[in-house]
């Protein structure tokens, strides 16, 4: 079977430039493309065997790392890197933690991206060795488990209980009852041990990519690959 790609950013120029660069790798992939959240979903959805996702972590819909715990929820068979703007080691470090199998920066050549798109493939890894000694933070631990408790859909309504939504226009967007929209809600404040949805729109916070104290430094992610490019 052809090798099948996602590729997930909001940014038609740069999406156009990976595009490329899989078909030169890969000449007879299949790459599908998503430009926000929603069309991340229904991508995912139709093509569940996918090998690989490249992940924006900023795109329309998304709250920084929810895009790809949603992913390794979904469809955990399915390889996700993350290619981002945001380049401080910590946010890298809370990448692998939450489940991503890379971390490219957005400034790395093509060139570069593509050999961490053929490691990843071929079953490893492409974080630099200081990002991997770095200890994972215990709150991202117990944040992770946590959210990996909650169905696709229970994730769903958790990013929108943090976008200010009521039930019924989760309900209406979901296409779904309002009642079954309360039962979501409840199963999502037990399973997270909370008592609010205020409470809830904070953990979801607890997700955003922001690294300022470490942007001045990006780490060369591609220099030091976990596993050399085939």
């Amino acid at each position: 079977m052809p090798t099948q790609l996602i590729i997930a950013d909001d940014h038609p120029l740069f999406r156009a430039a990976l595009h490329q660069t899989v078909q030169r790798l890969f000449p007879d992939a299949r790459v599908i493309e998503a430009e926000d959240m929603a069309s991340l979903e229904r991508a995912v959805g139709l093509h569940p065997e996918a090998d690989l996702v490249l992940l924006d972590l900023h795109m329309p819909g998304a709250h920084g790392f929810s895009s790809l715990l949603f992913l390794r929820n979904q469809s955990p068979g399915t390889a996700v890197m993350v290619v981002s703007g945001v380049e401080g080691q910590s946010v890298i470090r809370r990448a692998m933690d939450f489940g991503a199998a890379g971390f490219i920066p957005k400034s790395a050549p093509l060139d570069t991206i593509g050999e961490a798109i053929r490691t990843v493939l071929d079953g490893g890894l492409w974080f630099s060795q200081d990002v991997e000694s770095m200890p994972s933070a215990p709150d991202d631990v117990d944040l992770v488990s946590k959210l990996a408790s909650l169905t696709p859909q229970q994730q769903r309504v958790l990013m929108m209980i943090a976008d200010g939504l009521l039930n019924k226009q989760i309900a209406f967007t979901l296409a779904i009852s309002e009642a079954t929209v309360k039962a979501h809600v409840t199963a999502i404040l037990r399973k997270l041990g909370l008592y609010s949805r205020t409470q809830a729109a904070v953990i979801v916070e607890r997700l955003q990519a922001h690294a300022p104290q470490l942007a001045a430094s990006p780490v060369a992610v591609a220099a030091t690959p976990s596993a050399p490019p085939a």
